[in-house]
């Protein structure tokens, strides 16, 4: 079991009791560097600290059903064919906890049914056991009142929300953004309003091919996106296929403002005070 020892223990503690994120990921130093350990860490004891031991226990026990959906359920019909799950290069795995559905995006599928412990118990060392890990933390936190859209919009929702990210990032300070993780009606909507010279992207998948007018860089080796993007939008699913620490790290080494995108990252977002944005997702 992860534990929390002395002064560091104290102040999580009591930063978990007054529900304060942002006083957690200020006063407590990350003992393992990887953001997904530490995530898991805070979850396990957030969970302590929910009513009595009776009900702990049974949050414990609790059966969690974990599985991809198809792409009819996961986006409906959005207007366009080439999002990553519609080519069949993503899947999104949907937890149930409670009734409470929680999402996450992954490229590796398969079917879960466990308890709450259980999944707590996952060794995290593949995609499967993170996406897994992932969605039911989401649906969790969903069901605990602690997170809210944790359920990937459909059918016209993605145009919507790169409509709405258009409008949120002309109130935002930047002179360059980039985009890590190609999500196609977003980059599109970029390019259109801001032009593609003021934009970058890198993906895993579509490395040196070009989109919207602009060259897709590998999302394993995007450092010019870093030294030339003041802000960068980073999809959440990094935390699920591993790489989402060396991109904060990158971030942090050029002193670039990050903003994660997608449901994916809604709990870890919220248990370690990390700036998101999903305008159009559900509950």
């Amino acid at each position: 079991m992860l534990a929390l020892w002395g002064v560091e223990a104290q102040r999580y503690y009591e930063a978990i009791r007054h529900r304060d994120t942002i006083s957690i990921e200020r006063e407590i130093t990350m003992t393992r560097g990887e953001l997904l350990e530490e995530t898991k860490r805070r979850f396990i004891q957030l969970l302590k600290f929910q009513g009595d031991e009776v009900y702990r226990r049974e949050l414990q026990n609790e059966v969690v059903i974990s599985r991809p959906l198809s792409v009819a359920e996961a986006i409906g019909d959005p207007g366009r064919d080439d999002f990553p799950i519609i080519r069949g290069r993503e899947v999104l795995m949907q937890a149930t906890f409670k009734g409470v559905a929680g999402q996450a995006f992954t490229a590796a599928s398969g079917d879960f049914q466990g308890t709450l412990g259980d999944v707590l118990a996952l060794p995290l060392d593949e995609n499967f056991e993170r996406a897994v890990f992932i969605a039911t933390m989401n649906a969790a936190l969903r069901y605990l009142g602690k997170i809210e859209k944790t359920v990937h919009c459909r059918d016209d929702g993605p145009k919507r929300c790169s409509s709405l990210a258009v409008d949120w990032l002309r109130d935002q300070e930047w002179e360059m953004v980039g985009l890590v993780g190609l999500q196609p009606a977003i980059l599109e909507a970029l390019v259109k309003a801001f032009g593609r010279e003021r934009v970058m992207v890198s993906d895993l998948a579509e490395a040196g091919s070009e989109r919207c007018g602009v060259r897709v860089l590998d999302g394993l080796n995007s450092e010019e996106i870093f030294e030339q993007c003041q802000l960068i939008l980073i999809t959440g699913s990094t935390i699920v296929n591993g790489t989402i620490d060396d991109l904060l790290d990158r971030a942090a080494e050029h002193d670039r403002r990050v903003v994660l995108f997608g449901v994916t990252i809604a709990g870890a977002a919220y248990l370690m005070g990390l700036e998101s944005w999903c305008a159009c997702s559900t509950s």
